[in-house]
């Protein structure tokens, strides 16, 4: 199948799409506090987290770097400003929780393996298929994939943190094709955001796929994604695959 459609790499999103957390943001951040002998509701924290994080990354997009900060630094600010948000004003007391948080978020036990995950990298590697991981995170992800046993499946793992650029960003697209010598048109890309993954790949020339995310698919976005680029499952990208090799062998 993959040497007739020629389709040569599979580029892959991961939060959300191979990978979620064990617990909501919310839930690790007061347990995380409640260690260190502070006590904040983690419905409170997670609402702070969401207006926090997105706050965050339209001040500083792609972890603050054209801004001189580090992503680890980004990601301490977020905490302290969550903890804030959340009615916590010692900012010493948060301070190690902020600097336990991040090291617990790069650690594979926070993280598991979506159903279907590895059944369908393993499939796609027997077509032959080359596949690397194109994501909106930072530093921390090589070792994540490592420890929960994702990472030998991928060619080359491409974060925007690395690249200087976020999905949708037509430069990390290109970047990742660059880094697998491939063009565009050989070349698929598979994520849970219609924007970051779904466009952005589409925009540069690349055959997209939609991963179904926990939250009811906005009915705009549905009705302007085909059926079949739309992934109710991983496993069904296999089948997906397929019928794109039937589509383009009738062309």
């Amino acid at each position: 199948m993959a040497h007739r459609l020629q389709l040569r790499l599979l580029t892959w999103d991961v939060k959300d799409t191979l990978l979620r957390l064990r617990h909501p943001v919310g839930v690790e951040y007061a347990t995380k506090a409640q260690a260190h002998g502070l006590k904040v509701e983690a419905t409170a924290l997670g609402q702070a987290f969401r207006q926090v994080y997105k706050a965050q990354s339209q001040s500083f997009p792609n972890y603050g770097l054209s801004h001189g900060l580090t992503s680890r630094q980004w990601w301490l600010d977020v905490v302290q400003q969550t903890f804030h948000q959340a009615g916590v004003r010692d900012a010493q007391a948060v301070a190690p929780i902020a600097e336990q948080l991040y090291k617990d978020f790069s650690s594979p036990s926070t993280w598991q393996v979506l159903e279907g995950a590895e059944d369908t990298l393993r499939g796609c590697r027997k077509l032959g298929l080359r596949l690397a991981v194109v994501s909106n995170f930072d530093r921390r992800l090589e070792d994540i994939l490592e420890g929960v046993g994702l990472r030998e499946h991928f060619d080359f793992v491409l974060t925007s943190e690395a690249a200087g650029w976020p999905k949708p960003d037509p430069r990390i697209f290109h970047e990742a094709l660059r880094l697998a010598q491939v063009e565009p048109a050989v070349a698929a890309h598979i994520g849970d955001s219609y924007q970051c993954d779904y466009k952005g790949a589409r925009a540069v020339g690349m055959h997209s796929f939609l991963v179904a995310g926990p939250e009811p698919l906005d009915p705009a976005v549905k009705d302007s994604v085909p059926q079949e680029h739309f992934l109710p499952s991983l496993s069904h990208l296999l089948p997906a695959l397929d019928h794109l090799e039937g589509s383009r062998a009738r062309l």
